[in-house]
């Protein structure tokens, strides 16, 4: 079969889908990558599909941009006509899914976060809940990454409930995020360092992350705060590259740019933090629990799925800095072995619950499903 995949980023495609990606080549499909063009995308080369870019306005809500990407989509439709479509992200699950179905390819939708635009209301929510309402009410399989955003969906008559099934966010490579020795055991003089890695932006914590390192940082000399990830994404919520300079100069965080792999940095972290408002399921919390790190995030959608309070890692309030900061300390007061201890049973719940191979087998099977029906229909 032909199946078209598409997200709003090539970095996207590569670093989160390329499993799922080999797995359908490898199952004989012809698979089409499809997402703007940036560096990444000669990445999608090695893993057996084909590529082809498609511009979009990621953070715009300009309607004649979005006009034109709906015409992008009917274009490649025509081109491609895919048995399947697999749409992610906002627009290629808006747009890119109302062209399938116009066109009546099958539709199997991830929904992984809801991003800054569902935290507020205002007339932007309105109606980006309008444009996923059209776009959904024919999708064949809607996939969520936590059951709030699931239900959120199913009680705003965004989705019917019979087509949506939950998935643990997009897995984990647990042969590629092996665990890893903490510092301290490796040298007793190393600083400690809580590292947190996401994109710059307010809504994932970062201004609460800096006042926590803030508060900490005179008492605590010995220990490091880094933040590792994107600056100055298209997106509302973005924090400028000026104000992040500011913080580095005043010595209360390091940053560490942006990272191709990450595993280097997170092994030579002690503690992962990820203090968001909302997400999906949080990958760079899966990708810390896989490599045995202790973690601590928020109590909110998406985070406390990946965290059990006390076992492995802690869970602090939302927009709290100060309980931030408190849970900072209880983890810096821990013995070692009982941070290895927090760790271990992080990497215990990846392979439990969080597997790559749990991810791949239920698009396997929702494709199948769904081609299976387009067939008996024709």
């Amino acid at each position: 079969m032909k199946i078209v995949i598409s997200l709003n980023t090539s970095w996207n495609l590569v670093n989160f889908r390329s499993g799922l990606i080999r797995a359908l080549v490898a199952a004989g499909h012809d698979v089409v990558a499809v997402a703007p063009f940036d560096n990444h995308a000669s990445g999608l080369k090695t893993l057996g599909c084909r590529y082809v870019p498609l511009h979009m306005d990621n953070g715009g809500t300009n309607p004649v941009k979005d006009a034109l990407l709906t015409w992008r989509y009917l274009r490649l439709f025509a081109c491609e006509y895919p048995d399947v479509y697999l749409g992610y992200t906002v627009k290629p699950n808006v747009y890119g899914s109302l062209v399938a179905h116009m066109l009546h390819i099958p539709v199997i939708n991830n929904i992984a976060g809801l991003g800054a635009v569902f935290i507020k209301d205002g007339w932007l929510v309105r109606v980006v809940r309008w444009l996923y309402r059209m776009a959904l009410k024919r999708s064949a399989k809607v996939f969520f990454q936590n059951d709030d955003d699931r239900k959120l969906f199913i009680s705003g008559g965004l989705v019917r409930a019979e087509v949506t099934e939950l998935l643990p966010g997009s897995g984990i490579d647990l042969n590629r995020f092996t665990p890893a020795l903490t510092p301290a055991v490796q040298d007793v003089n190393s600083k400690f360092r809580f590292l947190m890695v996401a994109r710059m932006l307010h809504d994932k914590g970062v201004g609460e992350f800096v006042e926590a390192a803030t508060m900490l940082r005179d008492h605590w000399p010995q220990v490091e705060w880094c933040l590792l990830g994107f600056l100055e994404v298209e997106n509302p919520s973005a924090i400028s590259q000026s104000q992040i300079d500011t913080w580095v100069q005043q010595g209360v965080v390091r940053y560490l740019g942006v990272r191709d792999d990450v595993r280097d940095e997170i092994a030579a972290a002690d503690c992962v933090v990820l203090p968001s408002y909302r997400e999906g399921t949080p990958r760079s919390l899966l990708e810390a629990a896989a490599m045995a790190r202790p973690i601590i995030t928020t109590d909110a959608v998406g985070c406390r799925e990946v965290v059990e309070d006390g076992l492995n890692g802690l869970i602090c309030e939302a927009r709290n800095s100060s309980d931030l900061a408190a849970k900072m300390q209880a983890m810096l007061k821990l013995p070692v072995s009982q941070r290895i201890e927090m760790g271990l049973r992080g990497r215990q719940k990846m392979e439990q619950s969080f597997d790559e191979n749990i991810v791949i087998g239920k698009y396997m099977d929702a494709i199948n499903e769904v081609t299976s029906v387009k067939k008996y229909d024709n």
